[in-house]
């Protein structure tokens, strides 16, 4: 092997183990933490490991020693309010993204951009303006509020990768079905959403998962009788790291479970699609 590929295969592997590092990393820190019972500097492991602080937080024992609560509760409300989100933002992504990828419509371009300003200025402002407003309607403080929420966030995924899965489908498919006698309808639910399917199922899954990690909007608007798991981690972390620890997994599984799902489905020519 010559001396210049020895080099070459030396800095992947040296670029190989920082990549893991800064991937894998975090990741050990939190499960070692998770785990801690007593861990003091300048030890580099933990003293003391236990499974004490899941058990506390699985609701499988209650004990006032180690400051940790359930976080069922909390986690059954974010689990209700991604459903919800999903259900309604696709019911509005879909058809909203069929009609800008298949129809000349005017001010198409306004449209889009109109879903990304939401995330087109400091989500601070946007939220404390929205409580006010969600004060008067009395929607502050309630699951539909914090829904309401997500539904606005949700949809800046929802409708562009749906806008784009829809475009990325030849019409002549849906001209086919139509031109044997199906009508429009017909072709769309015969032909073109089955196709969609896939891309939009990764749409789904995007907001699924902006929607259990959202803290700013469920903070501002869900207060003080609304609390979900980012809204504990918040709470939790500032004095009890393992506790915090534990949620943090718990928020990291499903996001890396649907982010596998993400990538066998959402294609290339989906992506290609997206744009104004």
């Amino acid at each position: 092997m010559s001396k210049s590929r020895l080099l070459t295969r030396a800095g992947e592997a040296v670029l190989l183990i920082v990549l893991c590092l800064i991937i894998f990393g975090p990741m050990t820190g939190l499960a070692l933490w998770s785990i801690a019972l007593r861990w003091y500097w300048p030890h580099a492991l933990p003293q003391v490991i236990g499974p004490d602080y899941w058990l506390q937080a699985l609701g499988l024992q209650k004990s006032l020693a180690i400051g940790a609560v359930s976080i069922m509760g909390a986690f059954k409300t974010s689990l209700i309010i991604a459903l919800i989100s999903v259900v309604l933002v696709m019911a509005v992504a879909i058809p909203a993204g069929y009609v800008l990828a298949k129809y000349s419509i005017p001010w198409k371009s306004a449209i889009l951009l109109l879903f990304l300003l939401p995330q087109a200025f400091p989500q601070q402002p946007v939220f404390v303006n929205l409580l006010l407003l969600f004060n008067k309607l009395g929607l502050a403080g309630t699951v539909p509020g914090v829904i309401l929420v997500h539904l606005i966030v949700g949809l800046v995924f929802a409708v562009w990768i749906s806008s784009a899965t829809f475009k990325s489908i030849p019409p002549e498919l849906e001209e086919a079905a139509r031109s044997v006698g199906a009508s429009r309808v017909t072709a769309f639910f015969r032909v073109t959403l089955p196709l969609a399917a896939p891309g939009l199922l990764a749409s789904a899954v995007f907001v699924f998962l902006t929607s259990l990690d959202e803290f700013t909007g469920t903070f501002f608007i869900g207060l003080p009788f609304v609390t979900t798991l980012p809204m504990l981690l918040y709470s939790s972390s500032g004095y009890n790291l393992q506790f915090a620890s534990v949620i943090a997994i718990i928020l990291l599984v499903p996001s890396i479970l649907f982010m596998v799902i993400i990538e066998r489905f959402l294609k290339a020519e989906y992506i290609g699609g997206m744009g104004i």
